[in-house]
């Protein structure tokens, strides 16, 4: 076999390369340098590729964050809409149910005014009617006053008679409406 035939530079396949002069030699020279070198190399490669895989792991997270925000950039304005139709359309349910129950209550009373003595019932109260032949009487003062037997002029009153007699002359001239 020629010298340089796959294993290397220098080498021969008569000896290994530990048995050779020149690398004992180096070796024994360096001794624990020629280790440390040995070592930090390997941990530089290691360290590197370690800090390589920590890049790519990096930058992996940053990529998905990036894809995460431009979702929710993209989604929040839609649910954010989404919502507010919702609560329009309860907002709407609970004002039809409110004027269905107007509607309810405005038809009960049509019912009412069909009936003839409800008719008649209305006009007495409202526009005080009375029939043929019937008396009407209309109370002006109802207020309830105190029969228990005291004297109906108080003596607190600073105003003298006559004025209290005036006063309810001219109350007696002016019709109930006009008060």
């Amino acid at each position: 076999m020629a010298r340089g035939s796959g294993r290397g530079p220098g080498s021969s396949p008569r000896r290994p390369a530990s048995s050779r002069p020149a690398a004992r030699a180096r070796a024994a020279r360096s001794g624990e340098s020629g280790r440390k070198v040995a070592e930090a190399a390997a941990a530089s490669w290691r360290g590197r590729l370690t800090a390589a895989r920590g890049n790519r792991r990096t930058l992996r997270r940053i990529a998905l964050g990036a894809v995460l925000l431009f979702l929710v950039v993209l989604v929040a304005p839609t649910l954010r809409a989404y919502l507010q139709q919702r609560s329009d359309i309860d907002a709407m349910r609970d004002k039809v149910s409110q004027q269905q129950e107007t509607v309810e209550e405005l038809q009960a009373e049509q019912a009412r005014w069909e009936d003839p003595a409800y008719v008649e019932q209305q006009a007495r109260t409202r526009l005080k009617f009375v029939k043929v032949g019937e008396k009407s009487y209309t109370v002006i003062d109802p207020e309830v006053r105190d029969t228990t037997g005291s004297i109906a002029h108080s003596s607190d009153s600073s105003e003298p008679w006559y004025d209290t007699v005036w006063a309810s002359m001219q109350a007696a001239d002016v019709p109930s409406n006009r008060r």
